[in-house]
């Protein structure tokens, strides 16, 4: 199961910033009640699916543990990572990576009764899990630490987000990360989904001699794939296990000799250490099983995953920009369970990089579909949503997202964005309309975004230094029905083909 900030799972879709149904003020302009481009209520909309059965929350199945039952079991696991993040309250710094500063962990270990190591590690629990979110250098308490006692589905979906991150709580030993092992240890995660189905089927202790057997088999089979070019991955992707959902993407070193039996063995301990330091797996007297909280995980992942192959608008297997150019056709809803599934089908730093790597195309829709699918990511996103923010290109649309990510209540984008990010992201906006609605919609634009003064707003434009301005404002003389409104647009058209901007 991917790390995604559980307030996008359930949360109604905030109003869409960059694409071609929504306007963006500049800074000063007056705010409009509703989101919609005014001045054309019959404006043909995109086709819609019907909503498919099965999607938003799956009900609990008939003897399956509820969120109450379970939660008690994730907060005594995660009792540390809460009390060192009610410990640290507001923290004026980290370090880069969000982690403790030495002196920080020092008298965290003290005022806990913790040793050093024993603070950091319950540190990187509460950053994993949502309890503390890094802000602006610092660190500060997050959502789920203030719904911690009171909100069931919250803590077992925040602990979920530890067992996703297994392999960062169990890394591969150092000695081993140049030899053998470590290339052994990338493919056997791959069969970490059917590690997991399997001792969720079995609901009981398994031997670790057949589940060396199973590893065994699988990696045999991975390594005959790869030679023939007929691999095939895992139907059921588990985040953790790093599993690429995209055909044809994996790149790793060929081992053409059978894998030595000790070197099996000693990833599949590695793997069950992990599994059993997050709480997932159970291991006694040679044998493991899996622990309620891994049931539930497996269980959860399965049906998510599964629904959304049953129905005909699935597209976890697809790229990031076949994704997004089949959900321009879907309303908010639709496009959400879509981008959630394709999140879940791959490590989430790779679906994060992916979505940005679409976003920095010349589809200016695209690239506001992309930011909408990064808020299922959420918090997982923010360290490389703030690098975009260096990208012209990306930055309105960074600023946007990390502002929403920030909890502030009643944020508008003239409260983030200066006069010439709002400039440039009206442009790209209007962009998105000319190429795929009607060109219309382009007078609504203007005035949704212009609060009365188009001369002034046709400037900014001109000056935004957007490759499309010239096109947009050439766009909006031809269609605009105040003739003075069309001269002004034009002039400004004019001005940056002769090098005004």
């Amino acid at each position: 199961m991917t790390s995604r900030n559980p307030r996008d799972r359930d949360a109604p879709l905030p109003p869409t910033i960059g694409t071609g149904a929504t306007v963006t003020r500049l800074p000063g302009a007056a705010r409009r009640a509703d989101g919609a481009l005014p001045g054309n209520p019959a404006a043909p909309r995109r086709r819609t699916p019907a909503p498919k059965p099965g999607r938003g929350r799956v009900p609990v199945p008939d003897g399956f543990p509820a969120p109450a039952e379970l939660a008690p079991l994730a907060r005594r696991m995660l009792a540390d990572a809460v009390r060192i993040a009610r410990w640290a309250g507001e923290l004026e710094q980290v370090d880069k990576r969000g982690e403790l500063l030495p002196e920080d962990a020092r008298a965290a270990g003290r005022a806990l009764a913790m040793t050093v190591g024993a603070a950091a590690k319950a540190w990187g629990q509460a950053l994993l899990v949502g309890l503390v979110e890094a802000r602006e250098g610092g660190a500060a308490p997050g959502w789920r630490l203030h719904a911690w006692e009171h909100d069931d589905e919250a803590v077992v979906r925040g602990w979920s987000a530890l067992f996703d991150a297994w392999t960062l709580v169990a890394p591969v030993p150092p000695a081993a990360m140049r030899g053998i092992f470590a290339v052994l240890a990338g493919q056997a995660v791959d069969q970490a989904p059917q590690l997991l189905s399997f001792l969720h089927l079995v609901d009981g202790p398994v031997a670790d001699s057949e589940l060396l057997e199973l590893l065994r088999r699988g990696l045999d089979e991975r390594r005959h794939g790869v030679g023939t070019g007929t691999v095939s991955l895992s139907p059921v992707p588990h985040a953790a296990s790093a599993v690429s959902a995209v055909r044809g993407t994996c790149r790793e070193p060929q081992i053409d000799t059978p894998h030595a039996p000790s070197d099996v063995a000693a990833v599949l301990d590695w793997m069950l250490d992990g599994l059993t330091a997050v709480g997932a797996v159970i291991r006694k007297d040679e044998a493991a099983e899996l622990s309620p909280l891994g049931h539930w995980a497996v269980r959860a992942k399965l049906e998510e995953i599964c629904t959304v192959a049953q129905t005909a608008a699935g597209h976890i297997e697809q790229s990031a920009l076949e994704l997004l150019d089949a959900c321009a056709n879907y309303s908010p809803g639709p496009a959400r369970a879509e981008y959630r599934a394709w999140v879940a089908a791959r490590p989430v730093d790779r679906a994060v990089a992916e979505l940005l790597d679409a976003a920095r195309g010349e589809d200016a829709l695209l690239r506001g579909l992309a930011f909408e699918a990064l808020r299922v990511a959420g918090g997982t996103a923010e360290q490389a949503v703030r690098a975009a923010v260096d990208e012209a290109v990306l930055r309105p649309y960074a600023l946007l997202w990390l502002a929403e990510q920030s909890d502030e209540v009643g944020v508008a984008p003239a409260d983030v964005l200066t006069a010439e990010d709002a400039a440039w992201l009206w442009v790209d906006t209007a962009a998105a309309v000319l190429d795929h609605g009607e060109t219309e919609l382009l007078v609504g634009h203007v005035e949704g975004a212009s609060a009365g003064e188009p001369v002034r707003l046709f400037n900014r434009a001109r000056q935004s230094g957007h490759p499309r301005a010239a096109s947009v404002l050439t766009a909006v003389a031809g269609v605009h029905p105040d003739p003075a409104v069309a001269r002004a647009a034009r002039r400004s058209a004019f001005s940056v083909h002769r090098g005004g901007a």
